[in-house]
């Protein structure tokens, strides 16, 4: 299959690939999407087919305006009309009960549905020249590190997808942050992203976090609730905080021959970095905000490096870096201190 590079200018052809059926891959604000039809499930399941994708892994569909959006939930309680007020369109999907009017394979077997709205004009331009939701997953191959640039969409899913529409990086550069509004007396996160805890909460007063979000044995009623995601094909390992501690994981990975890669913000890179073989920046440490967004890409761009081993910065798990750490330990291990 040919694969398609197109512009934002390119909507037109692009939303009518998606009418006949085919995947398209698009920018949002958060990371590049996987799109189909989300009413027509041949469609849908050639998302699957794609990216390679366990199909009990429910997908979120993305609607271009609220009115849409109400076709596909059977009620919207008043904490969801909140978050919407407050962040839509925005990186916050929102878990309701579903109609029936959907391909089975977005929910895989639930009768729930994560829905948002994103803040991205190409993307909500996609929506309304194609006349449907699109149900879209990240764009990259299933497991790997998710897409923040084109380029990522076309490593990874080149020859197996109708086209790819390039806009340019994407913003924020992690995932939507998945919250459960199916009991609106106990909205839970699910998946932590783009929309903090600490702002839901200004929202919502009272939020809950999941405690199963590494649970392996229950369907997931959100992406990236139960399989290993973000890797890249080399070892990834977060380094100890203690930079004492990091020396001597440092000295003992040279000792075993390992190239090491050093994924790090610009301080704690000017302090390792000459005893480290390959660096990229995070931004600013304290500017958690820069590291999420450089999260995938570094991921990426030390994968593609002579690196054989990643070393990665954590961050406090507090607003957005909660979402940060949420997905560096999928992708990553703490490094045990005897290695």
């Amino acid at each position: 299959m040919k694969t398609n590079r197109w512009q934002p200018e390119d909507i037109k052809e692009a939303a009518e690939a998606l009418k006949a059926g085919e995947v398209v891959a698009f920018p949002t604000e958060t990371v590049y999407g996987l799109g189909a039809d989300a009413t027509n499930e041949t469609a849908v399941r050639k998302i699957f087919e794609a990216k390679g994708r366990p199909s009990d892994n429910p997908l979120i569909i993305h609607v271009s305006n609220v009115t849409q959006m109400k076709q596909f939930v059977s009620s919207l309680p008043e904490e969801a009309e909140q978050v919407i007020a407050h962040f839509w369109p925005g990186p916050c999907t929102i878990v309701l009960n579903k109609k029936r009017a959907l391909a089975p394979s977005v929910t895989g077997g639930l009768s729930t549905v994560g829905i948002r709205m994103p803040d991205h004009s190409v993307a909500l331009n996609l929506i309304e020249a194609t006349g449907v939701p699109l149900a879209a997953p990240s764009a990259n191959s299933s497991g790997r590190p998710s897409p923040t640039t084109a380029r990522h969409v076309h490593d990874d899913l080149d020859g197996k997808i109708s086209g790819i529409i390039d806009g340019g990086a994407t913003g924020v550069g992690l995932e939507s942050t998945v919250l459960d509004l199916t009991d609106p007396q106990k909205p839970t996160i699910l998946r932590p992203g783009g929309i903090s805890y600490e702002e839901l909460t200004d929202v919502l007063g009272t939020v809950y976090i999941d405690t199963h979000l590494k649970d392996k044995t229950h369907a997931p009623k959100s992406p990236g609730m139960k399989y290993r995601h973000y890797s890249p094909d080399i070892p990834v390992y977060i380094l100890p905080e203690d930079k004492v501690s990091a020396e001597d994981v440092l000295s003992k990975l040279h000792t075993q021959g390992e190239t090491i890669g050093l994924l790090a913000s610009d301080e704690l890179n000017e302090h390792f970095g000459h005893k480290v073989d390959v660096v990229f920046s995070l931004g600013e440490r304290e500017v958690p905000q820069q590291a999420a967004s450089r999260l995938y890409d570094g991921l990426r761009e030390l994968d593609r490096s002579p690196a054989t081993v990643i070393l990665a910065e954590s961050y406090k798990p507090v607003g957005i870096g909660l979402a940060y750490m949420n997905r560096l330990e999928k992708a990553a291990e703490w490094i045990d201190r005897s290695l």
